[in-house]
């Protein structure tokens, strides 16, 4: 049991990681295609919430290994 939760957790967070960061790029291509004047500001929000959004699967992988060795 504790294999499929190990899992699913590293599983669903890499899954919602992936869709998060694939939302955040294309609203950010969108705005800079609409104002390419803003593109400095909108590469540096976007950079900041990609990152924000990559701690999730980290987290995901971090309660695997916490599920799969029984800690």
């Amino acid at each position: 049991m504790g294999f499929l939760a190990a899992a699913l957790a590293i599983g669903l967070g890499a899954l919602g990681a992936g869709i998060g960061n694939g939302l955040i790029v294309s609203k950010t291509v969108e705005g800079i295609a609409r104002q390419p004047e803003l593109r400095g500001t909108l590469q540096t929000t976007m950079f900041i919430g990609v990152g924000i959004v990559e701690v999730v699967p980290i987290i995901g992988v971090v309660l695997g290994f916490l599920i799969f060795f029984g800690a």
